[in-house]
């Protein structure tokens, strides 16, 4: 990748990369879990939990999926990258080494947590280190150079 505006100087991220960034993300995620929690209380009459295996239940896992991927998404048309992410400067790209599309960026998130983040492995094998994730949405992860 060269050096130029829309580009960025850069290397594949491997798996280690990855999961560092993972463990950051982690910690915003449940912080994002509590918040649609707590709504999930304060709009209910009784303020009482959910129970589970009802459509409220269902209706709640939705809304956290969402907000944690919406944050996921919004992260990286916005940057490139998530807070987990910066540290390790890693970053989204397309096949261009550009921001991908919106999109691609709703297909890698969608793919990613439906396979439970398995897609991840993918990554040893493949000679770009992409995800499956990455395949299915055409992004890449790299590392930028300082």
């Amino acid at each position: 990748m060269s050096d130029s505006p829309a580009r960025i100087s850069a290397v594949p991220a491997h798996l280690g990369w990855r999961l560092l960034a993972l463990v950051y993300d982690t910690v915003i995620s449940i912080a994002f879990l509590f918040m649609v929690s707590a709504l999930s209380l304060a709009v209910k009459p009784d303020h009482r939990p959910v129970e589970p295996g009802t459509p409220a239940a269902l209706l709640v896992f939705i809304a956290i999926w969402a907000v944690i991927g919406a944050y996921a998404v919004l992260s990286w048309r916005r940057g490139g990258q998530t807070i987990g992410m910066k540290p390790w400067r890693l970053q989204v790209v397309n096949a261009e080494g550009t921001q991908p599309a919106w999109r691609a960026l709703l297909i890698r998130y969608a793919v990613t947590s439906l396979s439970l983040g398995t897609v991840l492995l993918w990554c040893l094998f493949d000679g770009q280190r992409r995800g499956l994730h990455d395949l299915a949405a055409g992004t890449l992860l790299v590392r930028r150079r300082t």
